[in-house]
């Protein structure tokens, strides 16, 4: 039987869903009224969506009150304009659920869940209740965010979680694991969604048919990345690869160590503030600064936004 709930969500969530990248000054505060800059330069970029508090907007760093704040902000900013996705990066069942009661009045299309991260494992039929809760609890779809090294989803668990649990309607793979992009877009049903997220591989991602992307390279260049998955949908391979080079050049310029910094310091040369990473987390180097500007010139040529 098909899942309507999967099939409608697919329907909307489909296409470049930028995670935002999140604001903090000098002093590590945030600052939301910067997020509404960032959503215009994306909502302008052709986005379908937008995902606060993941994990380039590092998210694993906010309390419960800048969450809720967060999350406010970016929701009134956003204003309908596209798909909202809250972002949960939590340690437990109980957790998560109590996250998503921050969110009360706002309109979230869909949860962005990682399994439980901190050190230990949870069991299969385990992580499958985890999200089953969070589900009956909240009433909203998710998104499963497959990204963490020791509590990482295999394929067949990836499909029995969307088999059994109807409200995960999707999967946002990454790790770097295009083979898994690979099956789950094999394998799985119809109306699922199969989300990307490995920035050095986009287009591969997009041309095996992969529904959209979350990933860091979309929060730093959402039109250049609307362009792209748009390439692949009708199939201009000569602008795909164009692009698909370009961006490849600049993220290996942009350590994985300081991702969020880097990310957004690209944000910064399109116009946008310059903040900083929360800390202990390092701010770019002036180094760094040359080699992304070095990669980020031919980039920034497709849009008109070089300097």
């Amino acid at each position: 039987m098909e899942n309507k709930i999967a099939s409608s969500v697919r329907e909307r969530l489909t296409g470049i869903l930028p995670p935002l990248s999140m604001p903090f000054d000098d002093a590590g505060e945030l600052a939301p009224e910067a997020l509404a800059a960032q959503i215009d330069f994306m909502v302008a970029g052709g986005v379908r969506g937008v995902v606060a508090g993941g994990s380039t907007g590092e998210g694993h760093t906010l309390s419960d009150r800048e969450f809720a704040t967060a999350m406010k902000a970016a929701h009134d900013a956003l204003d309908g304009r596209a798909a909202f996705i809250a972002g949960l990066i939590v340690n437990s069942t109980q957790g998560a659920i109590e996250r998503v009661r921050m969110l009360d009045g706002l309109k979230v299309d869909a949860l962005q869940v990682t399994p439980a991260h901190y050190l230990f494992k949870s069991s299969p039929e385990a992580t499958i209740r985890h999200f089953a809760a969070i589900h009956e609890a909240t009433g909203i779809p998710i998104l499963i965010y497959n990204v963490i090294p020791w509590n990482y989803l295999s394929v067949d668990a990836m499909l029995r979680i969307m088999d059994e649990v109807p409200g995960v309607v999707g999967m946002k793979q990454s790790s770097g694991d295009l083979k898994s992009v690979s099956d789950l877009l094999s394998r799985a049903k119809p109306e699922n969604l199969v989300i990307t997220g490995i920035d050095a591989l986009l287009y591969s991602a997009f041309t095996l048919g992969a529904h959209g992307a979350i990933s860091a390279l979309t929060c730093a260049l959402p039109e250049v990345t609307v362009r792209l998955f748009d390439a692949a949908q009708c199939g201009d391979h000569e602008t795909g690869r164009r692009i698909h080079f370009k961006l490849n050049a600049l993220w290996n310029v942009m350590p994985h160590d300081n991702l969020p910094a880097c990310v957004k310091y690209v944000q910064h040369r399109q116009g946008l503030e310059l903040f900083g990473p929360r800390a202990p987390m390092d701010p770019v180097s002036r180094e760094q600064m040359a080699a992304i500007n070095a990669a980020l010139e031919p980039i920034l040529n497709l849009t008109g936004k070089a300097a």
